[in-house]
């Protein structure tokens, strides 16, 4: 999460006046507001990349793909958090202006001040979502994805790591592969190793 704003609480119709009006994203959590940090270039670019694989898939079939400037509701009332990626093939996401409910896939692009809160605390919140099918987390220091795929039992999760360009990760579920070069086409990890970058 980004830096807490001042104010300790407030009600979600309050964060939803504040996140509507202004030019920063902010999520929410249970009544804290928190602005969200800018990305860095191979952030960016490994999240373009992602949003365009995905939308060659899924536009044709009729569903939607945003990235990062879309709210995704968790827990209604409770978690509002910007996903990287959102893919969601239900039409009661087409009904609302601003918020994504019931998505079938999300990515979450690491940052080295998010990792911990996006493979931990998301990973638990998001899995309780009943529509969402995949959860995909993307490295972008390094060759490495991680997916957690839902079985047929709801409650149990696949877990399966991808190191290699030449990997293909396997959506079953709705039909699709995604090759591991697509995602990091253009990206150059040695532009940020050094040790005194600080990336959010």
């Amino acid at each position: 999460m980004g830096a807490q704003l001042e104010k300790k609480h407030y009600t979600v119709e309050e964060y939803f006046e504040l996140d509507n009006q202004s030019e920063i994203r902010y999520e929410f959590y249970e009544g804290e507001v928190f602005a969200m940090a800018g990305t860095s270039k191979n952030h960016n670019i490994i999240t373009d990349n992602i949003q365009s694989a995905l939308k060659r898939v899924f536009r044709p079939k009729g569903c939607d793909v945003f990235s990062e400037s879309v709210k995704l509701e968790v827990i209604k009332n409770t978690y509002y958090p910007y996903p990287d990626v959102m893919v969601s093939c239900d039409e009661r996401d087409k009904e609302d202006e601003y918020i994504v409910a019931h998505p079938s896939i999300l990515v979450e692009v690491l940052s080295k001040s998010t990792a911990e809160y996006d493979k931990d605390f998301k990973l638990k919140k998001y899995k309780k979502i009943p529509s969402l099918q995949y959860y995909l987390i993307v490295s972008q220091y390094e060759c490495s994805v991680e997916l957690y795929s839902r079985t047929e039992n709801p409650e149990l999760w696949l877990y399966q790591t991808y190191e290699k360009l030449t990997d293909e990760i396997s959506f079953n579920r709705l039909g699709f592969t995604l090759p591991v070069s697509s995602i990091y086409e253009s990206v150059r990890f040695s532009a940020i190793v050094s040790p005194f970058r600080v990336d959010s």
